[in-house]
């Protein structure tokens, strides 16, 4: 297999990566055959996955605007992936010039692909590492150069959480975080649930296999254990709900049925 030159050589590319494959139900060209491969087998059981993807980012974006309107010109966010139009950056230095943005993740093709994107923008930065030790990505060099902790803060955690498994206990991971914010901070969770989704828990379970297979658990929460990561938090209306009814722009009924395979949620911090 031939290496694309945008691909780090340290890095495996006969090895599938999550943000490789969302690249691809995007629309992306920053993905391998072999992520390719893995995104047609777990499409076999939910053909809608792209749908999902694109409801994900359409409700990142309204997000940011809301934090925006909110006064937050600041912004963190943890499994970003693969910058594609409409990130965070653009979204909110269009909106508020000199917002400062801090993308991190822990893929290499990432955080390579955020760096070319993001140069010349002395305002926002990408930082490789992980949601799961949480001090080290805060005391990064990116992270104290642009955010200033000591102000709110919109932390996104947009379609990652549900890669971390419970034994790597993501609520401490989030708690943690929460616990280096500024009162007025927002959090912006978007996750992973059986509920919602239009095809039978048994059928979507084929897809959770997928990313099984591939060493990257796909973890469901229900509603309730969803709702645990905005523990000391105070929820922004509408709550807790699917993905295409929160603070829509366009009628949630003319919505693709997978766009609902999702639940998202906002928070303050008090």
């Amino acid at each position: 297999m031939e290496r694309p030159a945008w691909a780090p050589q340290s890095i495996d590319i006969t090895v599938p990566s999550v943000s490789r494959i969302y690249d691809y139900y995007l629309g992306g060209s920053h993905n391998f055959e072999v992520d390719r491969e893995t995104a047609r087998k777990a499409m076999e059981f939910m053909p809608g996955l792209p749908k999902v993807m694109q409801a994900n980012r359409a409700v990142m974006r309204r997000a940011v605007r809301y934090a925006v309107d909110e006064g937050i010109d600041q912004f963190l966010d943890i499994g970003s992936g693969i910058p594609t139009f409409g990130n965070v950056h653009q979204i909110a230095q269009e909106a508020r010039p000199g917002a400062r943005v801090v993308y991190v993740d822990h893929d290499p093709v990432a955080v390579a692909h955020s760096q070319a994107v993001l140069e010349g923008n002395p305002d926002a930065g990408v930082v490789g590492a992980d949601l799961r030790r949480p001090q080290c990505l805060l005391a990064s060099e990116e992270v104290t150069r642009l955010l200033d902790l000591k102000r709110p803060v919109a932390l996104l955690l947009i379609a990652v959480l549900h890669f971390v498994a419970d034994a790597d206990d993501p609520h401490r991971a989030v708690a943690e975080l929460t616990e280096a914010l500024a009162p007025g901070s927002l959090l912006i969770v978007t996750h992973a649930s059986y509920e919602g989704i239009p095809v039978s828990a048994e059928q979507a379970a084929g897809t959770v296999d997928v990313y099984e297979d591939i060493r990257n658990p796909l973890i469901m929460r229900s509603p309730d254990e969803i709702a645990r990561f905005f523990e000391g938090y105070e929820m922004v209306e509408p709550g807790l709900v699917p993905i295409p009814l929160w603070r829509p722009q366009t009628a949630p009924e003319d919505e693709d049925p997978f766009a609902y395979s999702g639940f998202v949620g906002v928070g303050r911090k008090p």
